[in-house]
């Protein structure tokens, strides 16, 4: 499938799981589509394991509008500050009031927890994220990928090739009138 114009939105702080920032971003760049890192603060931002991206634009200057898509890396650290910056989570929920794909793994669906969009949606992540979903409304199931109208989620690094095979095919197919705050 080929992405070829469309805008995926990375969001991320320091302390992301590397490869579930830049194995997705991969993806979606082989596939066509132009990737742009959004952060909270700085000019760039450091993995849990090193790897150093550059930032292209701060959450409080991101709108939805201007993306087809995000994904939302994991890593403890990362979820955790970004469910606390409150102009991260507003461009989280953006996506979802714009009905437009979102790919979240690992520790990533606190943000989505925060942003008030899970109720009522079906996805993994991270083992440890089950009661904090659950007693969001979600359904949380334990499988390598689940993709809910649009919104596609994994578990840990180990899904990566099934996370990105889904999560290209969901962009692919643009908005999902089911993907919804």
């Amino acid at each position: 499938m080929t992405l070829t114009g469309n805008r995926v939105a990375f969001l991320a702080t320091d302390g992301f799981e590397d490869s579930e920032l830049t194995s997705p971003w991969e993806a979606v760049t082989a596939a066509g589509a132009s990737a742009t890192l959004i952060a909270p603060a700085g000019a760039a931002i450091t993995g849990k394991n090193g790897h150093e991206q550059a930032v292209d634009l701060l959450a409080s200057e991101a709108a939805a509008d201007s993306f087809d898509a995000l994904v939302l890396p994991g890593g403890v650290v990362n979820a955790d500050h970004l469910r606390l910056d409150k102009p991260s989570i507003a461009l989280a929920r953006a996506f979802f009031d714009q009905h437009k794909p979102v790919g979240v793994i690992c520790h990533g669906a606190w943000i989505l927890i925060e942003a008030d969009v899970v109720d009522g949606r079906t996805l993994t992540s991270y083992p440890s994220l089950t009661t904090d979903l659950r007693n969001a409304g979600a359904t949380w199931v334990d499988e390598e990928v689940i993709v809910d109208e649009g919104l596609v989620s994994s578990r840990t690094p180990d899904d990566l090739p099934a996370f990105n095979a889904k999560l290209v095919e969901e962009i692919g197919e643009g908005k999902h009138a089911g993907q919804t705050a």
